[in-house]
C-alpha cells in the first residue's frame, strides 16, 4: 500500500469521527487535524487501530483509532464486557479496577466502571491511584473474573493505556486475548455503553490496603536482621506515582523505621516534572535520591516507576561510588537470597521453582540449579510467568524476574509487584548489613560462587507507520540473514520464537522450543557462552536487543578487571552488528 492510498484511507476514516457520538471537543480536535497541510500526525492518529500486545493497550492521548481517548478506551471496555458476558453466561461477574498518576487515569478509569456497570458487571475501583499489583492482588481476594488498570506504566507522560487481566490475577494470555481483540474490533461507536449504573459500581480503599500489605510481610525471611537494623538509611522516590504510599507503609509494617523521602518527588504528577524520564531503568531518573543518599549516607537507594511494579536500587560500590544496580543484577540477588534463606530454614522441599523470561541473564538459571530448584523460561512479560505458576499447581513458587526491573516474590499477586520488591530488598539490605556488607559485597560473591555474566540492553525507537514497517525489516533482516559469527565468535544456536525452533547453524540439526505459543523473537547464542536476543517491543514503538557474556571470576579481587573484560566484549558485539 502507497502513501496516497494510506492517506485516503486515513482521511475517511478521521472523518467518520466528525458524525455519530463523538463529543464536540474530539470532533474539533480531529477537524484541526484534517486541516493541517502536514498530516503526518493525523496519519499516526488514525493509521491503525490500539490493539493488545505484550502489556495491553498503550499509545499517546489524543483523538484517533491509534491514540489513547475515552473511546478507544471504551471501545476496549465493551469489548472486554461483551467477552466477559459470553464467557461467564448466568454467572454472576465482577471486576477490578485501578489507576495511576498519568493524565486522563482517572476519567479513564470512571469510564471503564460505568460501561462495565451499564454491561451489568459489578466493578471495584478504588478511591484513589493504586500499584499495579494491588489491583492484581484485589482480583484474586474479590473473586472477580478480570480486572483492569489504566497506566502506561514508565512511558513518556504523553502516554497512557490500558492493562487487562483474567481471574487469577493475570495479565491475558492466549486465547482470551485474541478473543478479545476480536471482541473489541466488532465494537461500534454505537454499542458502547457509557451510562454507568452506580448500584453495580463499589469503592475499594484502606481495608484492601491492610490486606495487601499484610499479605506483602508474609514474604519475610530475615526478621531478626530487620530488628537488628531497622534504622536502615532507605531512601525511596515513587517518581511522582502510585507507590507514593504503600512503599513507605509496607517497609514500616516489615519493622523500618528510618525511610528518607524525596519530598519533590512524593508529588504525585502525571506530567512528571522533576525527571527527563520516569523509568527507573534510566540512571536521570534516580538522580536526586543518589544525590539525597550522598546527602545522608544512606544505606539503599530504591525508586518505583510511576504504576508500582518495576523497582530501581542503587548502593555503593568498594570505590565508595553509588551505582544502580542493573534489572538482571537484581533478579540474581533476589533469587539467590529467597533460595539460600529458604535452604538455611529448612523450608526447601524439593518441590520448588523460580520463573525468568528468555532474554534475563542465564545466571538466573544456574543459581537455581546448583541449588537443586527447578527453574521455567517463559516469555517477555509477568503474564507468561503468571502462565506458569497457572500451570504448576502442585510446585512452590519461589520468585520470577526479567531483566526490566521487575520481580515477582510471592504469588498472591500475579504481575511483577515493586512495593513487595522494595520490602523483600531491604530486608536483604538488612541481612547483609548484619554480616558487614552491602547489595554490591552479595552481588560480587554471587558472581564468585555462580560464574560473572554482564548483560546490556539497547534499543532503537522509530516512530508512527513508517518507523513500524523498518523494525519489520530489520526483523526480517536478523530472520533471513543472520549473521554466522558476532565479534568473531561463531554463531552456534539460533533460537527463532516465531517458529519454535532452535537451530545450529554448524551441523544443520534442527529441535522444538517448548513453549505453546509463538512469539517475535529471535536469539543467537554463540561459541564463548555470548547470548543476543532480538524482539519488537509489544508496548512502545522500539526493536529491543539484548547482550549478555559470560566471564569466571575466581577471586572478588578480580571484579573489575572481569568487568572491564566484559564490557569490551558486550561493545564488541555491539560493534560487530552496527547497532552504534
Amino acid at each position: 500500500m502507497n502513501k496516497s492510498e494510506i492517506v485516503e484511507i486515513v482521511n475517511e476514516k478521521a472523518k467518520s469521527w466528525l458524525e455519530g457520538k463523538y463529543d464536540q471537543e474530539t470532533k474539533n480536535e480531529v477537524k484541526s487535524l484534517l486541516e493541517k497541510d502536514d498530516q503526518s500526525d493525523l496519519i499516526d492518529s488514525f493509521y491503525k487501530d490500539l490493539e493488545f500486545g505484550t502489556g495491553g493497550l498503550r499509545g499517546k492521548m489524543g483523538p484517533g483509532t491509534n491514540r489513547m481517548n475515552i473511546y478507544t478506551v471504551g471501545a476496549a471496555t465493551q469489548g472486554l464486557a461483551n467477552y466477559l458476558n459470553e464467557c461467564f453466561s448466568g454467572e454472576e461477574i465482577s471486576i477490578c479496577i485501578g489507576y495511576d498518576c498519568r493524565n486522563n487515569s482517572k476519567l479513564y478509569s470512571d469510564t471503564v466502571a460505568n460501561i462495565f456497570s451499564a454491561n451489568g458487571i459489578k466493578a471495584y475501583i478504588f478511591d484513589d491511584l493504586r500499584p499495579t499489583p494491588e489491583m492484581s492482588f484485589a482480583i484474586r481476594q474479590l473473586g472477580c473474573k478480570s480486572g483492569v488498570i489504566i497506566t502506561a506504566s514508565h512511558n513518556p507522560k504523553e502516554y497512557n493505556g490500558y492493562k487487562a487481566y483474567w481471574d487469577d490475577g493475570s495479565q491475558i494470555v492466549t486465547p482470551h486475548d485474541k478473543n478479545i481483540i476480536d471482541a473489541v474490533k466488532a465494537v461500534k461507536i454505537d454499542d458502547i455503553k457509557f451510562e454507568g449504573n452506580p448500584d453495580l459500581i463499589e469503592v475499594l480503599g484502606a481495608d484492601m490496603d491492610k490486606l495487601y500489605l499484610d499479605t506483602v510481610k508474609t514474604l519475610s525471611l530475615s526478621p531478626k536482621s530487620i530488628k537488628n537494623q531497622k534504622d536502615l538509611k532507605i531512601v525511596f522516590t515513587p517518581l511522582h506515582g502510585t507507590t507514593v504510599k504503600l512503599v513507605p507503609d509496607s517497609l514500616k509494617n516489615y519493622g523500618f523505621e528510618n525511610i528518607i523521602h524525596i519530598p519533590e518527588q512524593d508529588v504525585v504528577d502525571g506530567n512528571f516534572p522533576t525527571v527527563w524520564s520516569a523509568n527507573p531503568e534510566e540512571p536521570e531518573a534516580l538522580k536526586m535520591a543518589v544525590d539525597k543518599a550522598k546527602e545522608v549516607n544512606a544505606d539503599l537507594v530504591m525508586a518505583c516507576d510511576p504504576d508500582g511494579d518495576r523497582l530501581g536500587i542503587a548502593v555503593t560500590n568498594d570505590k565508595d561510588e553509588w551505582e544502580i544496580i542493573n534489572g538482571n543484577q537484581t533478579a540474581l540477588i533476589f533469587t539467590y537470597y529467597l533460595i539460600r534463606r529458604r535452604r538455611e530454614l529448612g523450608l526447601l522441599t524439593g518441590n520448588e521453582y523460580v520463573v525468568k523470561t528468555i532474554v534475563t541473564t542465564e545466571l538466573f538459571k544456574d543459581v537455581a540449579i546448583k541449588n537443586k530448584v527447578e527453574c521455567f523460561d517463559a516469555y517477555t512479560g509477568f503474564k507468561w510467568i503468571a502462565d506458569v505458576i497457572r500451570k504448576n499447581p502442585d510446585k512452590n513458587y519461589i520468585g520470577g524476574g526479567e531483566e526490566s526491573f521487575g520481580y515477582m516474590p510471592g504469588d498472591f499477586t500475579r504481575d511483577k509487584d515493586a512495593v513487595s520488591s522494595c520490602s523483600i530488598m531491604a530486608e536483604i539490605a538488612a541481612w547483609a548489613k548484619d554480616q558487614g556488607k552491602n547489595l554490591f559485597d552479595i552481588l560480587k560473591e554471587i558472581y564468585v560462587e555462580y560464574g560473572f555474566s554482564r548483560e546490556k540492553m539497547i534499543y532503537i525507537v522509530r516512530e508512527g507507520l513508517s518507523g513500524a514497517q523498518e523494525i519489520e525489516k530489520m526483523m526480517h533482516d536478523f530472520r533471513f540473514n543472520s549473521p554466522k559469527t558476532i565479534n568473531n565468535s561463531p554463531v552456534v544456536l539460533v533460537k527463532d520464537y516465531t517458529i519454535r525452533k532452535a537451530t545450529n547453524p554448524t551441523n544443520g540439526e534442527v529441535s522444538d522450543l517448548d513453549f505453546e505459543t509463538t512469539a517475535d523473537v529471535l536469539q543467537f547464542f554463540l561459541e564463548d557462552g555470548s547470548k543476543i536476543s532480538v524482539r519488537p517491543s509489544g508496548t512502545e514503538p522500539k526493536i529491543k536487543f539484548y547482550f549478555e557474556v559470560r566471564e569466571t571470576l575466581d577471586s572478588i579481587e578480580d571484579f573489575y578487571a572481569t568487568e572491564e573484560k566484559a564490557n569490551k566484549k558486550v561493545q564488541g558485539i555491539i560493534d560487530s552488528l552496527k547497532l552504534n
